[in-house]
């Protein structure tokens, strides 16, 4: 078994708790369906899809298929 990496950091354009919350599962689960990200931080769907739609407007996360994914750098 492979073990994970620690995340890098978080950009400058997540700013709140929750976004870096969210970012920061991302990251370190190497992406997450709106299910997973429920499950595991234990947040309400409608908040996440507040928090995701300010990450995606950001730049900072992507969407890939059902899963939602940090960006990849430029």
């Amino acid at each position: 078994m492979q073990a994970r990496q620690m995340p890098k950091g978080i950009p400058e354009a997540v700013e709140s708790a929750r976004g870096k919350l969210v970012y920061l599962f991302l990251q370190f689960h190497e992406g997450a369906t709106l299910d997973e990200l429920r499950d595991g931080l234990d947040l309400q769907r409608i908040t996440l899809f507040s928090v995701l739609k300010t990450l995606r407007e950001r730049g900072v996360v992507d969407r890939d298929g059902e899963k939602y994914v940090t960006a990849r750098p430029a």
